[in-house]
């Protein structure tokens, strides 16, 4: 692999390596309240963070101040999350712990709701032409015979802004009622990026971009956080992912520790699955849909970022820098076995030219940048991570004991 040796934007210069941020356990409720406790300082730097994000400014109204828009998109984001928990028991739990978030943090549950729906609803084109924030993502699954130990291996490059990487946390949940798990997530958010839990099970979360239109639900990463909690094997999380209602548009990766792994894309209103099987033990995904039902509500290919977007995106071409990683992939993963080293080297590559750039798997730009990386290994029920790009990893490893 070859590391990049130039000067790393932003907060990727000044971070800290991973380490387990907090111990969740109990209720719902006492789970986030020990979140909100032991990451308060993160949580209140989230909140002052959502003024600095230039496609939260361009949301906003010219008329309204920028703390004032902040408050109102605050409301929104609780009316909208209050619809989407109603009648839904696992949205009690989720809206338990949101409640237990904002009782530990100090700041008010409404600006809780905002930081935990602020990622989909800037991702949200369902009534633009452009799109916002979603970020970036590469992942990859194997298992089997392009295993090189023939366990599941899982490894994922998070794509994302620079200043939100202050915010990156590892916690442990110990519900309960339900499996514990170790997750890499956001101080501030109920949700799950990517994690592992006792039985095994293991999920990547890469962003998609779907059009059809949504209702209240939700989200994504408040699915996945569900997930890890009640159950062990990838058909049954698939059912449960593909049956729920939802906010967002997704590809997440799955593993367990039986051997199985599998693609999921998921939209407001569609599901789609691609499986591993029989020689065919490696699955990769960017942020493009691959399969039929998905790709009907998938934004137009030809669709470029406008002026409603942050200014570095603009006059781009959206799916551009997917369509390249995607080509990448199917160009080093051919017949090729994986060990964990094996797959650092992969998602380290910067293109056959050694240019490091959006369009590569380990992404540097002035924009998206890959500011975490990680692999999850589920026989082992372990996940490690490093926070910066995967030219420079140097991963911690976390278990569950």
């Amino acid at each position: 692999m070859t590391p990049c040796n130039g000067t790393l934007p932003g907060a990727l210069s000044r971070v800290v390596q991973p380490r387990l941020d907090v111990l969740c356990s109990g209720t719902p409720r006492e789970m986030g309240r020990a979140q909100g406790e032991a990451l308060q300082e993160r949580i209140q730097l989230a909140w002052a963070t959502v003024l600095q994000l230039e496609a939260f400014q361009l949301m906003k109204t010219p008329i309204l101040p920028l703390r004032a828009f902040r408050r109102f998109a605050a409301m929104r984001a609780y009316r909208f999350l209050m619809k989407a928990f109603a009648d839904e028991k696992a949205g009690t739990a989720t809206r338990d712990r949101l409640h237990g978030i904002a009782e530990g943090s100090g700041l008010d549950f409404s600006a809780i709701c905002l930081l935990n729906a602020l990622e989909p609803a800037l991702s949200d084109v369902s009534s633009m032409t452009h799109v916002p924030v979603s970020g970036a993502c590469s992942a990859i699954a194997v298992t089997g015979s392009r295993s090189s130990t023939g366990l599941p291996l899982l490894a994922h490059n998070f794509d994302y802004l620079p200043i939100v990487q202050p915010l990156y946390t590892i916690r442990e949940n110990r519900p309960t009622d339900g499996f514990r798990s170790l997750e890499f997530t956001a101080a501030p958010l109920v949700g799950t990026v990517d994690g592992v839990n006792e039985a095994g099970l293991a999920v990547t979360y890469n962003y998609g971009y779907g059009v059809d239109s949504s209702e209240p639900a939700p989200t994504i990463s408040m699915r996945i956080a569900e997930m890890l909690g009640q159950f062990r094997l990838v058909p049954e999380a698939i059912e449960y992912l593909t049956r729920s209602r939802r906010w967002g548009g997704g590809l997440l990766m799955l593993g367990d520790a039986e051997g199985r792994i599998a693609s999921v894309e998921l939209t407001n209103t569609r599901s789609a699955v691609r499986f591993g099987l029989d020689n065919h033990d490696l699955l990769t995904h960017t942020n493009r849909f691959q399969c039929r039902p998905t790709r009907d509500v998938e934004l137009s290919r030809q669709s470029i970022y406008d002026h409603h977007a942050p200014i570095p995106l603009r006059n781009i071409r959206v799916h551009a820098s997917a369509e390249s990683r995607d080509l990448r992939f199917e160009t080093l993963t051919t017949g090729r076995q994986f060990g964990l080293r094996d797959l650092q080297e992969l998602l380290s590559d910067h293109g056959s030219d050694e240019s490091p750039s959006s369009e590569t798997l380990c992404m540097h730009s002035n924009y998206w940048h890959t500011t975490a990386c990680l692999q999850l290994l589920p026989s082992e029920r372990a996940i490690r991570v490093h926070y910066g790009t995967a030219c420079q990893a140097d991963f911690q490893e976390f278990r569950l004991h």
